[in-house]
């Protein structure tokens, strides 16, 4: 029997854009302890778990996450580089941090906000922080573009490889040290750390198609080998891949 619930839902259309999903869970009451991990993803999310409005991430490994017995929560997760124009400031100031969404929109905004997630319930939240965001991003600047060419351009095959990062700025443009700069900026850390999270992403999306050797899996994700694998596995999630994976033997 499950112990927690958790979906992913699809954004209003006028945010595609800027934000990936709205997302709803719930750790059912009969569990007497529910221990999990979230995992770095390359995304900043708003968070609202039934008294506390914060900021998630973004994150460089493993965060514990163990919401009590009945708990609730509802959240508002950005496309990676877009969370800073309606957050007000850049994602690096976020990194590996749980901030009140207060010290970013100020307590009246956010205590608004807060009032109407209580009053609305699980099923009519993440409508309320969709209109919240709305309205943040209604005079903001625009996202950095440049990131989506970053993203698109580390997960095509054909750029991978060593020297990778010198090979995508000159690809897009721009110096190494712009790019970081950049990315920094709109992700909360530099290229070369994006090009691992969503190396680890990839690995985690081809493990749903089912047990696969754990070289296989390795060299399918990008990794250089196996030991290469096992490496970032500990660095990113705290736990060897055999732990993680669904992986044949």
């Amino acid at each position: 029997m499950s112990a927690a619930a958790y979906v992913e839902l699809r954004t209003a259309d006028d945010l595609s854009a800027d934000v990936a999903c709205t997302l709803t869970g719930r750790v059912y009451a009969s569990v007497a302890r529910y221990v999990d991990q979230i995992l770095p993803d390359g995304c900043l999310d708003i968070i609202w778990d039934g008294s506390r409005l914060f900021v998630a991430g973004p994150d460089t490994g493993p965060v514990p996450f163990a919401p009590g017995p009945g708990s609730t929560f509802v959240g508002l997760r950005f496309r990676p580089g877009h969370a800073p124009p309606a957050l007000g400031l850049p994602a690096s100031v976020l990194r590996n941090e749980r901030a009140d969404l207060a010290e970013l929109w100020g307590a009246g905004p956010t205590g608004v906000v807060a009032e109407r997630l209580a009053a609305a319930g699980p099923q009519a939240a993440p409508a309320v922080l969709e209109s919240a965001v709305r309205a943040r991003m209604a005079g903001a600047a625009p996202a950095d573009r440049l990131i989506d060419g970053l993203l698109a351009t580390l997960t095509d095959p054909v750029h991978q490889g060593p020297g990778l990062i010198s090979t995508v700025a000159a690809h897009l443009g721009v110096t190494e040290r712009t790019l970081h700069r950049r990315c920094t900026t709109a992700i909360g850390y530099g290229p070369k750390t994006l090009d691992r999270v969503l190396r680890f992403r990839r690995a985690l999306h081809l493990d749903r198609d089912g047990p696969a050797s754990l070289g296989a899996l390795a060299a399918s994700a990008g990794y250089a080998d196996q030991a290469h694998f096992i490496r970032e596995c500990r660095r990113l999630a705290g736990k060897t891949p055999s732990e993680l994976f669904n992986t044949a033997h």
